[in-house]
């Protein structure tokens, strides 16, 4: 067959390969590759291609100072203009004021240039610090609805008795928020022996207005025009179980009514409804709690099983209704020694909140709403 014949229909054919793979002076038809083939394969072996290391360094360097900025780049004034532009965006308009309230609250605090009470009552820091960090928890988490306001005098001494539930004693503090929100008056409630035992919580107490449940204290603050908060159930009433919410417990021995009768002061009975539902008590470790010298070891649905996630409260919808005064003046001081008309009193005060949280949890649509 001749050459061409050959070449074209493929028979011998050599295939050479494409790149560094093949070997110098391949394909034609000598063993030993020519020296320019060696020359070339040597030089590619000694020599071999790199860009130039200066314009790497340099390339290098431009691409850090990229990345890097000048530390002396940002003026002053720009730094200053972005925080105060944070500041307007959080505090809003008039924060340049409310930073130097702020400043000036921090230095009269750590000075002591502040006043206090014969019963340790700090207005300032109740007024701007506690009732500040009550009112969104009240508004937007237990979505509270105040009824019977106008029930609370606009000024002189008068008795809130209220029922006491929830577990945790939060309905107090909501109800000293509601009364100082909605009237710009101070409930001073009276605690019970065990909170001025607690080391911080006796504290924040006397310093949020409380005082010890005790009639003389009571009798003191009603004469001298304030407005007490008292909780008769006590600990039988925060700590009773789920299965009894919102029936009244006993309301003690009725001092709070003979505190106001020798002080002539009206009585309010106050219903709060929702609360019994933020923390369902659905057991209890008495050993340990008297171990502890506690009135109760609380077992809920979520706590202690979530750890501190059970420890926050259901929102419930709170409903809480003052109801009409109770009127005293017209006993004689001398009538507080009657124990009939003492628990005839107390007993008119009780089945008053009995029954309105009756009617409430009839009218409520559900717990949440």
């Amino acid at each position: 067959m001749p050459e061409e014949a050959r070449r074209s229909s493929g028979e011998d054919a050599v295939v050479i390969p494409i790149g560094t793979g093949g070997r110098p002076g391949r394909g034609t038809g000598s063993a030993r590759p020519s020296a320019a083939a060696r020359n070339l394969a040597c030089a590619k072996k000694a020599a071999p291609r790199t860009r130039p290391a200066a314009p790497r360094v340099e390339r290098t360097t431009e691409r850090t100072a990229e990345r890097t900025p000048d530390p002396d780049g940002i003026p002053v004034g720009e730094w200053l203009a972005a925080l105060q532009g944070a500041a307007h965006e959080v505090f809003g308009p008039d924060w340049e004021r409310r930073l130097a309230e702020l400043l000036a609250f921090v230095r009269r605090r750590l000075e002591g240039h502040y006043e206090v009470d014969d019963y340790g009552f700090d207005r300032e820091l109740t007024e701007r610090f506690f009732m500040a960090a009550l009112r969104p928890i009240a508004q937007k988490w237990f979505r509270l609805e105040v009824r019977g306001l106008e029930n609370i005098p606009a000024d002189g001494g008068a008795l809130v008795v209220s029922n006491h539930s929830g577990t945790v004693p939060l309905d107090g503090l909501m109800t000293m928020l509601t009364v100082h929100d909605h009237t710009g008056r101070f409930l001073r409630p009276l605690g019970a022996d065990l909170v001025f035992r607690m080391p911080v919580v006796s504290s924040l107490a006397r310093k949020s207005g409380a005082t010890l449940a005790c009639v003389e204290d009571a009798e003191r603050m009603l004469s001298g025009g304030d407005l007490v908060g008292v909780w008769p159930e006590g600990f039988k009433g925060i700590g009773k179980p789920f299965s009894e919410r919102y029936k009244l417990q006993r309301f003690g021995r009725g001092g709070f009514v003979s505190a106001a009768l020798r002080t002539g002061v009206p009585i309010i009975p106050l219903s709060v409804v929702g609360a019994e539902e933020i923390y369902p008590l659905v057991g209890n470790v008495p050993s340990l709690a008297r171990l502890l010298g506690v009135p109760y070891i609380p077992i809920t649905p979520f706590f202690p099983w979530l750890g501190p996630l059970g420890m926050v409260p259901l929102p419930s919808k709170w409903i809480l209704e003052f109801g009409e005064p109770i009127r005293t003046d017209a006993y004689d001081a001398a009538e507080a020694e009657d124990p009939m008309l003492v628990f005839n009193v107390t007993d008119q005060v009780r089945e008053t909140i009995q029954h309105t949280l009756f009617d409430l949890l009839r009218e409520r649509d559900g717990v949440f709403s």
